[in-house]
């Protein structure tokens, strides 16, 4: 029974993988004492969880170490880390909008280069990300097979392509769909920082695709099917963490529900469509496909190009918004000027700047109520976590907490 982990985006709010991912070294620990390895064969991450999926498959050895590791590094974040925060560099943005709002960068002398591109500089991430990751562990962990793939999802800005790039212990098919398609790379921090681009806020990265540049941006970004590489990889069962929490975010106060939404609030609603919502309708489309093979006779099933997967998602029980709302503070002043020019800085705006509250008190907390939603759903990772089973279908198909 192949288990796969699948790690969702969301910038800051990935914090939460890391206290999950300790919960789940626990558990295995607790299923089969002996075993050190990671149970989870196939990684998958997109965003800042491909970022931790990296990190972690680099430890599929000494899983509990790995996830000890990304708990150390979420612990002590601060935004500077990942992202500029200087005074000079959020001024330079700045300046570059304001120069294109008032004057055009069509018509600047300096064409293309005068153009705004982003919101914030990425830079910090892009030099901590080969210091940080151990990526030749990946083919070592690879060969001695106790990785079976790793997958990192990223959009083309030039083409329209969504790209899975991929390294596996075996040459696996290349899928191909409308608009979607997989490449088998050696990943490198580049992948990663081109995953991890949330769109308007992070740059985009230049990569090589068949032979030719392109520039790719955030991995969630039209990733109408986020499950769909580790059902190509042979799970059985997955594990979804970092997924949609169970409640819509928190509306705008009733006094503001008239008034013009903010930016902040715009962008929020943006990087939910971005973030979240693919996830659940992806669920709900294994779901249909696990009731039509149950109807299928066993002699059909294997004919039929469909199986029974399992997925247990583990959400946020506490909305992640308000936690982010008692940590605005903990930004840097020049960010949270940025944000507050926004709308961000507002109790409606928090959506938007939980994105970006890259500072460890908000990660702690996230920390925490990743381990303890992890282990409230205990009972059913103990079963997945044990010796492999038969391949017997059971009752309970796709699970939320």
């Amino acid at each position: 029974m192949r288990l796969a982990l699948v790690m969702m985006g969301g910038g800051a709010r990935a914090a939460y993988q890391a206290g999950a991912l300790r919960a789940l070294a626990e558990l295995a620990s607790r299923a089969e004492p002996a075993r050190r390895a990671m149970p989870f064969t196939v990684i998958c991450g997109t965003s800042a969880g491909a970022i931790n999926a990296t990190s972690i498959a680099s430890h599929a050895d000494q899983f509990a170490q790995g996830a000890a590791r990304l708990v150390e590094v979420w612990s002590d974040m601060r935004a500077s880390q990942i992202y500029r925060t200087d005074w000079p560099g959020v001024a330079a943005a700045g300046a570059r909008w304001l120069a294109a709002l008032a004057f055009g960068w069509a018509a600047s002398s300096v064409g293309a280069r005068a153009a705004p591109r982003t919101l914030f500089d990425s830079t910090p991430l892009a030099r901590m990300l080969p210091h940080a990751l151990s990526f030749h562990r990946i083919g070592q962990m690879l060969d001695e097979r106790l990785l079976y793939a790793l997958a990192v999802p990223a959009l083309s800005y030039s083409s329209g392509r969504h790209v899975t790039f991929y390294q596996a212990c075996e040459p696996i098919t290349a899928w191909r769909r409308a608009q979607r398609t997989a490449r088998m790379v050696a990943l490198t921090p580049a992948h990663l920082l081109a995953s991890a681009a949330i769109p308007f806020v992070f740059p985009a990265v230049r990569l090589e695709l068949d032979g030719r540049h392109e520039y790719f941006g955030d991995g969630s970004i039209r990733q109408i099917a986020p499950l769909s590489p580790a059902i190509h990889f042979g799970a059985q069962r997955i594990v979804v963490l970092g997924a949609a929490a169970p409640t819509p975010e928190v509306p705008a106060a009733r006094a503001d529900i008239d008034t013009y939404p903010t930016l902040a609030q715009i962008g929020q609603q943006v990087l939910a469509s971005v973030f979240l919502d693919s996830l659940g309708a992806d669920i709900e489309r294994i779901e249909h496909v696990n009731r039509m093979v149950l109807q299928l006779p066993h002699t059909v099933e294997p004919e039929s190009g469909w199986r029974y997967v399992e997925v247990l998602a583990i959400a946020p029980s506490e909305r992640i918004e308000l936690i982010a709302a008692r940590h605005l503070q903990q930004l840097p002043r020049s960010v949270r000027m940025l944000l507050g020019a926004m709308g961000g800085n507002r109790a409606s705006g928090a959506a938007f700047a939980s994105y970006l509250l890259f500072e460890r008190e908000f990660t702690c907390e996230l920390i925490e109520l990743g381990y303890h939603d992890t282990l409230a759903q205990s009972d059913v990772l103990l079963t997945w976590l044990k010796a492999p089973t038969d391949g017997a279908i059971t009752d309970f198909g796709v699970r939320r907490n």
